[in-house]
């Protein structure tokens, strides 16, 4: 049985990559020695800070449900069903990850717009519903740019699942919702939580799309990102708290998902 030589990386390789790690950590470094841990936790409990995080918690929590309900039936549709066009509907899908996000804003200010927008007009008269400047607003623009995260994950899942149990299942008399509901959630779970965690850090930290359709007022569309923006000019500690606790989140999502992403590199 012969053995594999490990043979060492260029010593340019190690540099630039190394080059590469510290400007990674850089801006982190430069971001933590800034904090005043002294008066964090009054920066973080101050009404402007209390009022933007919970308008963040709120709203994207209802953007990832919205993700959840809409997302995961196209993701389905993506994965299993075959239609004229499909490429084309994944790539409006996708559009919105590599879309500039004020560019977003003003797509979505130009569609639901109260005054001037294609069918925000009609559903104000119709439902009373306003989305510019308003909670709705920003629920509206973070599912927009969270919901992609999505549909992709959940859709690899689907398509990388075995489905021998699906058919064993349809074989032995199950529904199709039953199928779906006992066999193929509970398979594809991993993907849903994943597809779930990126949509919710992706709609906690969107700022573009959500300023440029709902403005950015302070208890109704201020949102932590935005505050970050609004605060820097005014309050740089509190914009700087702000940004911490936004750092926090992202490295635990990124733990949540370690084994996901990483586990085969961490085996190979």
């Amino acid at each position: 049985m012969t053995r594999r030589r490990g043979r060492g990386a260029p010593l340019i390789a190690v540099f630039l990559a190394f080059v590469a790690v510290v400007f990674f950590t850089l801006p982190l470094i430069g971001l933590l020695t800034k904090v005043e841990w002294s008066s964090l936790w009054d920066d973080l409990t101050s009404k402007p800070a209390t009022d933007a995080i919970k308008l963040s918690i709120e709203c994207s929590l209802w953007s990832t449900a919205l993700a959840l309900v809409f997302g995961v039936p196209l993701a389905y549709v993506l994965a299993r069903v075959p239609f004229p066009g499909k490429a084309f509907v994944r790539a409006l899908v996708v559009l919105p990850m590599v879309l500039p996000p004020v560019v977003g804003g003003v797509a979505l200010l130009l569609a639901f717009g109260r005054t001037n927008g294609l069918v925000g007009p009609w559903i104000y008269d119709v439902f009373g519903w306003q989305f510019t400047f308003s909670k709705s607003g920003v629920v509206l623009a973070e599912t927009f740019v969270a919901m992609p995260f999505l549909v992709i994950t959940v859709e690899a899942g689907l398509r990388t699942m075995d489905r021998r149990y699906e058919d064993a299942a349809a074989t032995l008399g199950a529904g199709r919702w039953t199928v779906f509901r006992r066999i193929t959630v509970p398979l594809i779970a991993p993907s849903l939580f994943a597809g779930a965690a990126l949509a919710w850090a992706r709609a906690l930290g969107e700022f573009g799309a959500t300023i440029t359709f709902a403005g950015n007022i302070q208890g109704r569309t201020q949102t932590i990102p935005l505050g970050v923006y609004l605060f820097l000019e005014s309050n740089q500690q509190l914009a700087i708290a702000l940004s911490l606790l936004l750092l926090a989140v992202s490295i635990t999502v990124l733990v949540l998902l370690r084994d996901r992403w990483f586990g085969n590199v961490r085996s190979a």
